[in-house]
């Protein structure tokens, strides 16, 4: 049974850091797709970042626009953990943070849809 467990939320005023955890069982992130949605109160759930296989090699990572080069994927393969280093917060970032997995090597875009099995989330609230 696939489960995925968000942690490390929390308050921060902008220009500071956190770092998610998604803690998995039930799949060997390595091996698997992973990505980091989030959503934000009145709109809808957003990809903001994946990690997958390419060819043969794990740990192709994805962004949106708007968090490259200040959030970051890793995991921890020995403890099958995935993390969201996240840098530089700003208000907009505000939202409940969702990992997700969509059963596949390859990771399908940011189409929420097409992701079954989720975490149920932590708050992040980034403050002026």
């Amino acid at each position: 049974q696939v489960q995925l467990v968000e942690s490390g939320g929390g308050s921060v005023e902008a220009g500071g850091s956190l770092r998610l955890s998604c803690t998995v069982s039930g799949y060997i992130v390595s091996r698997y797709c992973t990505g980091w949605f989030r959503q934000a109160p009145e709109k809808e759930r957003e990809g903001v970042g994946l990690i997958s296989f390419v060819g043969n090699t794990y740990g192709n990572t994805a962004y949106r626009d708007s968090v490259k080069g200040r959030f970051t994927i890793s995991t921890d393969n020995a403890e099958n953990i995935l993390y969201l280093q996240m840098s530089d917060l700003k208000p907009e970032d505000t939202a409940i943070y969702y990992c997700a997995h969509n059963r596949l090597p390859y990771c399908s875009g940011f189409d929420t849809v097409k992701y079954t099995d989720w975490g149920p989330g932590t708050q992040v609230t980034v403050s002026t």
